[in-house]
C-alpha cells in the first residue's frame, strides 16, 4: 500500500521542556516474524487504550506497509496517513486491537539499528529508536507493554531461535521452525530483542538466593565456545554480588547472552536476552590481553546490572538517560572495586573521566547530565551521561553516607518497579530516606561544565586555628553563559609535618565561595583535598611541593596517585615551554626519585605501582595548555621517557626479573598488576633505546597481554624488527577477528612519522571493512586519538577522517557521527590546523544528505 522509505524529516531539535505524556498506552504486543534476508514479513498486534485526548501516532522508518487492522476491520488508505516517520489514525475508540503488517528488508540494514544481518543470522538492536524500524509503534521509553513473540525461520540456516522472556512453545510448520516467548515484565519497545541464526550455546545454571534455578547460556559462533569460559564466570558472579550488595535477584527462568561481531556499541541490555559485541564475550589468555578480561567482566556486569536499573525501572524520556546508564556505571565500578583493586579502579576511572569527559565539557559539544534538547539521540551516549553520570550518584552516596544511600537504592526501586522514572525520582528517594535536603544537585543535572576548585589557607598559630577557603567556577558552556554554584562533596584530610594523618572530614562546598575553619591544629597542616575524586572537578593552585609531599605521604591512594600525576604535568609543561623556546629537556630530580621509590616498593601493590609510574598522556598535557602543540608535547613525553629508562636502567631491569614470573594464563588481579609493571618497565627501556627485552618478549608468544604489549613497543621503531613482528603477527592471527581488530589499532596509535601513511595504506587493506564497526574503531577511531599523528600540520589526518565519515554516513550515520567528536576542539590548535580542522567540519557539513547524527555533531563542533 505504501512503502515507509519517505523523504528524511527536517531537522528539529527535540526537547525536554515540551515532552508530554503518551496519549495512548500499548498494554500487550504480540508480533510474529517471518524471518527472510530479503523480505521479513511482521505481523503486530497491539492492546491499546487511551491515556489523554489526541490521534494515535506511531513511529515507523523504513517499511512497506502492507495491512492495517482495526478491531478486525481493514481500514483503506483514507481511514490513516504515512507521513515521514509515522502512522497517523485519527478516529480511534479509547479501547482497541490496533493490527498492522509490514515488510522489511534486513539484509539492507546497514546501521545496526532495529532487525539486521551479521554474517548469515538476524539480531537486532532497538536502543534508543530502532523499534520504529522494525514496526510501527508508539517508539518512546515511557510506554512499557508485555510482549509475546513468536518466530518462523528456515532451520537448515537459523536453527537457533531467541527473544526476549520464557520459552513456552516451539514446533516446526511448513518447513520451518518457530518459537514463541513471553516476557511477563512490561517493558519499552527499545528493549525488545530476538536473534536467529546458526549458533552454538555454553550452557550453565545459577540458583537465586530465593532458591530459584536459573538456566544460563552464551551463543555464539561455532568454535568459538572456549573462548567463553570468562564470560559465564562473570554472570553468575554478577548475579550473585547484586544479590548480595543491593538485594535484586533475577526474576525470569533464562539469561541468555548473544555475541554479534557486528555491532554499534558494547553490549546491549534487552530483557533476559542480551546482544553482545563479540569483544566483551570471547577470551583467553591467547587471544584476550588483561584489559580484555577485565573489559569482559564489566561489561557483562553492565549489562545484567541494567535488568532492575534500566529494565524493570526504566527512564521516562531519552533526556533521563543518565537515569539508567549512570546509575548502572556507579553499579559496575563497585562490582569491579571489589573483583580488583579499588584504589586502582578508581584511578582507572578517572584517568578515563579527564581524558574524554572534561574534554567535552570544555569544548563546543558541552552538554549537562541531563540535556535539554537534542537532534538525533544516539549522539548523546556519551561520557558526560554515562562517566559523569555516574560521578553524580556516586556524589549522593558521599553526602548521606552508604546506609542511607542503599535505603534510598531500594525505595527508588520499590517506588518505580515496572514504570518509567525521572531523575527526580531518584532525588525524591535519596531525600525521603537520608532526610536530606538534597535538591541543589540537580544543577549537575542541568548545567554543563567542569567547577574549577581554588583555595586558600591560614594558620594562626596562637589559636591553633587553620581556616581554609574555597571558591568554584565554571567556565562558560554552549547556552550557558552563567553558571549557578554547584553541590560538591569535598572529601579530606590534614596531615602534619611529618605526613601523619591528623584529621579526616568531609566539607559541603556549595556557595561560590565558603570558608571553613578546624581547631586546636597544633602545626600548620597540609590540606589532602578531593579524596578518592570526591567530586568530578578540577582543583588548582597546588605547588610542586605541596604536590610532591602529598605524592610521598598521603594516607589516599587515589590523591597520592593524582598527586604524583599532576607533579609530572607540572614538569613535562615547563619542559614543552623550554623545548618551544629550543632549550635542551632536562630530568626533573624529584620525579626520578618518585618513580625509583615507586619501583622499590612495587611488590606492595603491582597494580598501583603501574599506574603510578605512567606518565601523563598527551591529550591530557593538551587539555593544561592554552594553545594545544602536538609536536611539542609528543617530543617532550618521548625525551622524558628516554630519561627516565636512561636513568632508572637498573630499578626498571630488576622489575622486569621481579615481576616476570607470574604464570602467563594467572588471571588473579596481582598476576594482572605484575604484567602491568613488567611491561611498562620494557617500555620505558625501549624509550631509552634497548628493545631486546621486547624483542624476546614478542618471540615468546606467553600470552596476548605481554605479545600486544611488545608489539605496541616495537611499532615505535621503524625497522625490521617492526616490520617482522607485524607480518608474524598478522600471519598468526588474520582469521581472528578481535585479534586483527589489535593489529589495526597497533599500528593507528604508532607514533612514528610514517603512522599517517600506514594507515591510509590499511584503509585499503583487504581485512578493513567500513560497514563493521569494530574494525573502524580500531582503526579510524585509533588514528584519530593519536594526537601527534592525526594532527599533523598538512592536514591529511583530518582529510582521511573526513572521507571516512563521509563515505560511513550513509551506511551508519552513528558510527559516522562519533567519529566527528574529535574534531570539536579546533578552537584550541594554533592558526593552522585550526583553519583546516574548520575547513574539514565545513566539508562534512556540505554533504546533502548527510544524517541528522552526523550534521548534529559536525555543526556542534563548528559553531
Amino acid at each position: 500500500m505504501a512503502d515507509g522509505q519517505i523523504a528524511t524529516p527536517a531537522r528539529k531539535a527535540i526537547r525536554l521542556a515540551d515532552y508530554t505524556p503518551p496519549v495512548f498506552l500499548v498494554d500487550d504486543v504480540s508480533l510474529d516474524f517471518n524471518l527472510a534476508p530479503e523480505v521479513t514479513q511482521v505481523t503486530a498486534v497491539l492492546k491499546i487504550r487511551r491515556k489523554v485526548a489526541g490521534p494515535l501516532e506511531l513511529d515507523g522508518r523504513q517499511l512497506a506497509l502492507l495491512s492495517v487492522k482495526l478491531n478486525g476491520e481493514i481500514l483503506g488508505d483514507n481511514r490513516y496517513t504515512l507521513s515521514p516517520g509515522k502512522l497517523i489514525i485519527p478516529d480511534v475508540p479509547d479501547e482497541f486491537t490496533l493490527e498492522t503488517v509490514v515488510n522489511i528488508v534486513p539484509a539492507q540494514n546497514t546501521e545496526l539499528s532495529g532487525l539486521y544481518m551479521s554474517g548469515a543470522g538476524f539480531f537486532t538492536q532497538c536502543e534508543p529508536e530502532g523499534f520504529r524500524k522494525i514496526t510501527y509503534f508508539p517508539d518512546r521509553p515511557d510506554v512499557m507493554s508485555r510482549y509475546s513473540v513468536t518466530l518462523h525461520a528456515d532451520p537448515a540456516k537459523y536453527p537457533v531461535l531467541l527473544s526476549n522472556g520464557n520459552k513456552v512453545a516451539q514446533g516446526e510448520e511448513d518447513g520451518k521452525i518457530w518459537a514463541r516467548f513471553v516476557d511477563p515484565h512490561p517493558k519499552p519497545a527499545y528493549l525488545f530483542a530476538l536473534v536467529a541464526a546458526d549458533l552454538v550455546a555454553v550452557k550453565d545454571e545459577l540458583t537465586t538466593m530465593s532458591g530459584k534455578k536459573v538456566e544460563l547460556g552464551i551463543y555464539v559462533q561455532s568454535g568459538e565456545e572456549s573462548r567463553c569460559g570468562h564470560a559465564m564466570a562473570a554472570v553468575k558472579s554478577a548475579m550473585k554480588w547484586d544479590e548480595e550488595r543491593f538485594g535484586l535477584e533475577y526474576d525470569l527462568d533464562v539469561f541468555n547472552i548473544a555475541a554479534v561481531s557486528d555491532f554499534n556499541a558494547g553490549a546491549m541490555e534487552n530483557k533476559g536476552l542480551n546482544i553482545f559485541n563479540t569483544a566483551y564475550v570471547l577470551a583467553s589468555p591467547e587471544t584476550a590481553t588483561d584489559g580484555d578480561f577485565q573489559g569482559v567482566e564489566r561489561v557483562i556486569a553492565h549489562e545484567y546490572f541494567h535488568n532492575w536499573t534500566g529494565d524493570r525501572v526504566t527512564c521516562r524520556d531519552w533526556f533521563q538517560l543518565s537515569l539508567k546508564e549512570g546509575l548502572t556505571v556507579f553499579r559496575d565500578q563497585e562490582y569491579m572495586s571489589d573483583q580488583f583493586s579499588a584504589a586502582v579502579k578508581r584511578i582507572a576511572d578517572v584517568r578515563m573521566l579527564r581524558t574524554t569527559q572534561f574534554r567535552d565539557d570544555a569544548g563546543p559539544l558541552a552538554h549537562p547530565v541531563r540535556p535539554a534538547s537534542y537532534l538525533e539521540i544516539n549522539n548523546f551516549y556519551t561520557t558526560t551521561i554515562y562517566e559523569k553520570g555516574a560521578e553524580v550518584v556516586r556524589m549522593y552516596r558521599t553526602l548521606i553516607g552508604h546506609e542511607a544511600f542503599r535505603k534510598g537504592f531500594d525505595a527508588y526501586i520499590a517506588n518505580n518497579d515496572n514504570s518509567a522514572a525521572t531523575v527526580e525520582d531518584f532525588l525524591a528517594a535519596m531525600q525521603s530516606t537520608s532526610g536530606i535536603d538534597l535538591s541543589q544537585i540537580m544543577t549537575w543535572y542541568e548545567q554543563a561544565g567542569t567547577p574549577e576548585i581554588s583555595f586558600e589557607e591560614h594558620y594562626d598559630a596562637r589559636t591553633r586555628r587553620f581556616t581554609l577557603t574555597l571558591r568554584q567556577h565554571t567556565k562558560p558552556t554552549p547556552g550557558q553563559l552563567e553558571k549557578q554554584p554547584f553541590l560538591i562533596p569535598v572529601a579530606m584530610g590534614l596531615l602534619n609535618p611529618t605526613g601523619e594523618e591528623g584529621m579526616a572530614d568531609l566539607l559541603i562546598l556549595d556557595k561560590a565561595e565558603k570558608t571553613f575553619t578546624f581547631i586546636n591544629i597544633p602545626a600548620p597542616p597540609v590540606p589532602s583535598l578531593f579524596r578518592n575524586f570526591s567530586a568530578p572537578v578540577k582543583l588548582l593552585g597546588q605547588s610542586r611541593e605541596r604536590l610532591a609531599f602529598l605524592a610521598a605521604h598521603d594516607t589516599d591512594m587515589f590523591n597520592r596517585w593524582d598527586a604524583l600525576q599532576r607533579y609530572a604535568t607540572l614538569c613535562l609543561l615547563d619542559a614543552i615551554a623550554d623545548y618551544q623556546a629550543n632549550k635542551p629537556f632536562v630530568l626533573d630530580t624529584a620525579l626520578k626519585n618518585a618513580i625509583a621509590n615507586i619501583l622499590a616498593n612495587a611488590a606492595q601493590d603491582p597494580a598501583f605501582a603501574a599506574e603510578a609510574i605512567f606518565l601523563p598522556g598527551e591529550s591530557l598535557l593538551a587539555d593544561e595548555m592554552s594553545v594545544v602543540d602536538p609536536d611539542a608535547i609528543h617530543a617532550v613525553r618521548n625525551a622524558a621517557r628516554a630519561a627516565l629508562g636512561t636513568a632508572l636502567r637498573p630499578a626498571f631491569s630488576n622489575a622486569i626479573r621481579e615481576f616476570g614470573n607470574c604464570a602467563p594464563h594467572d588471571l588473579s588481579g596481582y598476576a594482572m598488576g605484575c604484567r602491568a609493571v613488567k611491561n611498562a618497565a620494557i617500555g620505558y627501556l625501549a624509550a631509552a633505546g634497548d628493545n631486546e627485552y621486547a624483542i624476546a618478549q614478542f618471540a615468546a608468544n606467553a600470552n596476548m597481554t605481554d605479545t600486544l604489549a611488545a608489539l605496541a613497543i616495537l611499532v615505535e621503531t621503524p625497522d625490521t624488527n617492526r616490520d617482522n613482528a607485524l607480518n608474524e603477527f598478522y600471519g598468526r592471527w588474520n582469521t581472528n577477528p578481535l585479534v586483527l581488530d589489535k593489529w589495526f589499532a597497533v599500528q593507528a596509535r604508532a607514533g612514528t612519522p610514517d603512522t599517517l601513511a600506514r594507515v591510509q595504506y590499511l584503509t585499503k587493506h583487504a581485512d578493513f571493512d567500513l560497514k563493521n564497526p569494530n574494525r573502524v574503531r580500531a582503526l579510524i577511531g585509533a588514528f584519530a586519538g593519536n594526537q601527534a599523528r592525526f594532527h599533523e600540520k598538512s592536514g591529511a589526518g583530518y582529510a582521511l577522517l573526513a572521507d571516512t565519515i563521509i563515505a560511513l554516513d550513509s551506511k551508519n550515520p552513528q558510527i559516522a557521527a562519533r567519529l566527528c567528536t574529535v574534531l570539536g576542539s579546533w578552537r584550541r590548535f594554533d592558526t593552522q590546523r585550526q583553519d583546516l580542522m574548520r575547513a574539514t567540519l565545513e566539508r562534512i557539513l556540505a554533504v546533502e544528505s548527510l544524517s541528522h547524527n552526523s550534521y548534529e555533531m559536525a555543526s556542534k563542533a563548528l559553531a
